[in-house]
């Protein structure tokens, strides 16, 4: 119980530097009540505002001093009232003193809680470090932030420091900002102190953690190196999805006068007889029935049982290998961390160079996992060294789940080369191409990274947040518009376009812009065929220029189930894009085979070799957009064996004419075929002639 419990101590700075800010810091703090009241209700939080004109605080009455320090809210269990308050900060209208802040601060949780509270404390200070701190009466400021840090680290407490340096008013003296910055430095060298800088509003919103999800380990055991070498490990998560709360169904059924009714819906569910639907079958006397084909077939719980796969809980060492053999799109889930197991000393040495070792020679570890004991599932992944830069961190490992071969989709695009001439960049606008890509970039040069993943919020999460606090005070509320600081991370930045409009125009200057004409349904990718006997042009009328995948125009859906004679290809098409069945594309196929066999065997003097080819060309499309290689190779080899049998030389000029050939690996993934031999494969195959 005692870890769910937490309190929290707010130090907001409202002098004068911070006025512009202080709308995106009342939104920020204003969230974080409303989750704890959603995720933790039993949490407390208490608020101080530094840089006020008055002064309201227990150290002032006791010793004096600590002026412009200010309690809005004694540390007590969250409330919407608090929600409110912080929803209205007042503006100060003095300098702000972090320091004093942090005095107060630290005093109230010492008196509220002592040694004996076991959850969490912890202060939270945004400021923007701008203000000069005033001298102590005793020793320096250095002494006196070590003095508190040691205090801080004997009861237990925690900070988080937001540095807000999104807008400066006028020229600040830099040696304050460095001094200010040097203090706030020892905090997080001599206490569980961390602090974050940040230069955008949007970045703020995404500073402070509205939901902090306490680390549970996934796995306590033995890392296997060998059978004689283990290493004592715990795992963690890293990282996790935050996902949109789970709603429940609310009854309004229960009588108003009822003060205790919890208004939740309980969904049971009968089973009955199909013989007798009055009978309702009891839970012993059901079994499991799963389809095959028209038939169900029941499976009982004892039979799943005894043929579950139930591997033994472990992670084993499998090899090592290069790290630039890891791809970072490999990665699947989340990422989690290998540490060594807490007071194991041999572990912790053990671990550590393992990693330092790792990282010298830029190997990574392939493991295998079984997180639980009698787990289904066993996840391949690869281990990351992370060695630490900080003596009292110790080094450890990142892991990251590793893709099975069934898991990796890979997609080929056909290279520019494949298409003629006229459709092929030029150098010009391959440059602007290049310098397009470039300027999309969110590291422009001279400039940190903009929407780092640690600092930018879900915004969708954070509008649903505000759309909840909504209908909580008004039930027809509507959607609200998304927050101008959240409209950042959806549109594109101003600035940077505006910086870049030069690429974008030289872009748009080098190719002629038309307008797409929207579909009224599109849904499936084809390749447009030439109707037969047509009078317009077709380029050489090689397949290559055929390759690029065109949108059809919407046209009534018309079932075929056979290819006729009128419109083959045609049929074959719509054959190809049915998915009502798995097995249309090879039934398309085979049918497509028989009517070019057909087509040769009833060839009088070579009429039917213009139509035979055209199907050929048909085929050869469909295969590739299918990745059924195979089945075209075999097709086209088969032809041009009957072919050199019966001396048809007149069919293999119009393969020629054609420029038709083996389906390559360029093409298809799946195909065995290279390059040169799909080229070189008409004239080997093409019959020899007789002097």
């Amino acid at each position: 119980m005692a870890r769910t419990r937490e309190a929290l101590l707010l130090l907001l700075d409202v002098s004068p530097s911070m006025h512009s800010v202080l709308p995106d810091v009342e939104k920020l703090c204003s969230r974080l009540i409303q989750k704890k009241l959603i995720y933790g209700k039993n949490h407390e939080v208490g608020v101080i505002l530094f840089g006020t004109e008055e002064t309201e605080n227990e150290l002032t009455k006791e010793v004096g001093g600590y002026e412009h320090v200010k309690v809005l809210q004694d540390i007590k269990v969250v409330d919407g009232h608090l929600v409110q308050s912080l929803k209205h900060l007042p503006q100060g209208t003095c300098a702000g003193d972090f320091l004093d802040a942090i005095v107060v601060g630290v005093d109230m949780l010492i008196k509220k809680y002592g040694e004996t509270y076991k959850g969490k404390k912890h202060l939270c200070l945004i400021t923007d470090a701008l203000c000069p701190l005033k001298d102590p009466d005793v020793g320096t400021k250095e002494d006196q932030v070590s003095t508190i840090a040691r205090q801080m680290v004997a009861f237990g407490l925690r900070m988080k420091n937001i540095v807000v340096r999104a807008s400066l008013s006028g020229e600040p003296h830099m040696r304050v900002i460095i001094e200010n910055d040097n203090l706030l430095n020892i905090f997080s060298k001599k206490s569980s102190a961390k602090t974050l800088f940040v230069d955008s509003t949007t970045s703020l919103r995404g500073a402070l953690k509205t939901r902090d999800i306490s680390p549970v380990t996934i796995f306590r055991g033995d890392l296997e190196l060998s059978e004689k070498m283990k290493i004592k490990v715990w795992v963690y998560k890293k990282t996790g999805e935050e996902k949109f709360p789970t709603l429940k169904k609310y009854s309004d059924k229960a009588p108003s006068t009822d003060k205790f009714a919890t208004h939740e819906v309980k969904v049971d569910y009968e089973y009955k007889s199909v013989e007798d639907p009055s009978k309702v079958v009891p839970p012993e006397q059901r079994i499991k029935g799963y389809r095959y084909g028209p038939q169900v077939v029941p499976i009982s719980s004892a039979e799943w049982e005894a043929v579950k796969f139930k591997p033994e809980k472990s992670v084993k060492l499998l090899g090592f290998t290069d790290a630039s053999n890891i791809l970072r799109h490999y990665y699947m889930k989340d990422v989690n961390l290998f540490i060594a197991e807490p007071g194991n000393s041999r572990a912790t040495v053990a671990v550590s160079a393992l990693a330092r070792a790792m990282k010298e020679m830029n190997k990574v570890a392939i493991v295998r996992c079984v997180w639980r004991q009698g787990q289904q599932s066993v996840v391949v992944g690869v281990l990351t060294p992370n060695v630490s830069e900080k003596i009292n961190i110790p080094d450890s490992f990142y892991f990251n789940v590793l893709p099975f071969a069934e898991d990796v989709r890979e997609f080929q695009f056909p290279s520019f080369s494949n298409f003629p001439v006229s459709w092929q960049p030029n150098e010009q606008q391959q440059e602007a191409a290049d310098n397009l890509v470039k300027m999309l970039g969110l590291a422009p040069s001279g400039k940190g990274e903009i929407l780092q993943p640690e600092l930018t919020p879900n915004p969708a999460l954070e509008r649903f947040y505000h759309h909840l606090e909504l209908k909580s005070e008004h039930q027809d509320a509507a959607p609200p518009p998304l927050d101008n600081s959240l409209k950042k991370i959806t549109e594109p930045d101003p600035t940077l376009l505006a910086e870049s409009q030069s690429a974008i125009d030289a872009f748009c200057g080098q190719f002629v812009i038309k307008e797409n004409p929207k579909l009224k349904k599109s849904t499936r990718r084809f390749l447009r065929e030439k109707p037969s006997g047509s009078d317009e042009p077709n380029g050489d009328g090689s397949v290559s220029d055929a390759q690029a995948v065109i949108s059809m125009e919407s046209k009534p859906v018309v079932t075929v189930d056979k290819i006729g004679n009128l419109t083959p290809i045609q049929d074959f098409e719509a054959m190809m894009s049915r998915r009502d069945r798995p097995d249309w594309v090879d039934k398309a196929i085979e049918d497509m085979k028989n009517k070019i066999f057909g087509l040769l065997e009833n060839s009088d003097e070579g009429i039917n070799y213009p139509k035979a080819v055209e199907l050929l060309v048909a085929l050869r499309k469909g295969c590739i957009l299918e990745q059924e290689p195979k089945q075209f190779n075999d097709v086209l080899e088969k032809v041009c064996k009957i072919c050199r049998k019966r001396n048809f030389s007149t069919f293999f000029d119009f393969l020629m004419s054609k420029k038709l050939s083996l389906i390559s690996k360029s093409e298809a993934v799946d195909s065995d075929i290279t390059d040169d031999e799909a080229r070189s494969f008409i004239v080997k195959s093409q019959p020899k002639h007789e002097d």
